[in-house]
């Protein structure tokens, strides 16, 4: 399949990732099915967690009067479209369950280092769905191989431009893990 890399424009400026297609077809594919649909467009980050990660993807975050440290219960809790379908980069039909949410995907030695795309998930297995954040240091806690924890978070990508825009983010005056100023994705 070659080298998959997505661009993310944001209001603090932009990023380049590569996805590891091969390793993680199911997870990469979900993530792009995503993108192509716009998902991701017009949705604030909605966490930041300084020296550990930058949060974003939920369908919940597109009103950026929720945040400013007043999350209301369902903020950071939503995950991708209900009962579709989409294509993994293996070329098979996965669906997402009725909550959003698509089946683990985990490869060994994949860590969860810094600058790395991580899928975001309630803890439980089989959660992950829309929601991803990206490592601001080696989080190598959350590699499910390595009994650290209980949570397990696939590894699918990392960043391969922009870690100053990154770094800019993580920067960025928070209240309650959330921007005072939102962060919007283009």
């Amino acid at each position: 399949m070659g080298v998959t890399t997505i661009t993310f424009e944001t209001t603090e400026g932009t990023f380049k990732a590569e996805l590891f297609t091969e390793k993680m077809p199911i997870t990469c594919g979900n993530f792009i099915d995503l993108i192509k649909q716009e998902f991701y467009d017009g949705l604030y980050i909605h966490r930041i967690a300084p020296d550990y990660c930058i949060q974003f993807g939920c369908p919940y975050a597109k009103n950026p009067h929720v945040y400013y440290g007043t999350l209301d219960e369902d903020a950071g809790q939503g995950s991708g479209p209900p009962d579709t379908a989409f294509e993994s980069c293996a070329g098979k039909e996965h669906t997402r369950d009725e909550y959003g949410n698509i089946e683990d995907e985990f490869v060994k030695g994949i860590s969860n280092a810094e600058g790395t795309l991580s899928m975001a998930n309630s803890g439980e297995p089989d959660t992950g769905g829309s929601q991803f954040f990206i490592n601001l240091k080696n989080n190598k806690h959350l590699d499910w191989y390595n009994g650290e924890s209980e949570s397990a978070h696939p590894v699918f990508g990392k960043i391969i431009e922009g870690m100053d825009i990154i770094k800019k983010i993580e920067k960025v005056e928070i209240s309650a893990e959330q921007p005072v100023n939102p962060i919007k994705m283009k």
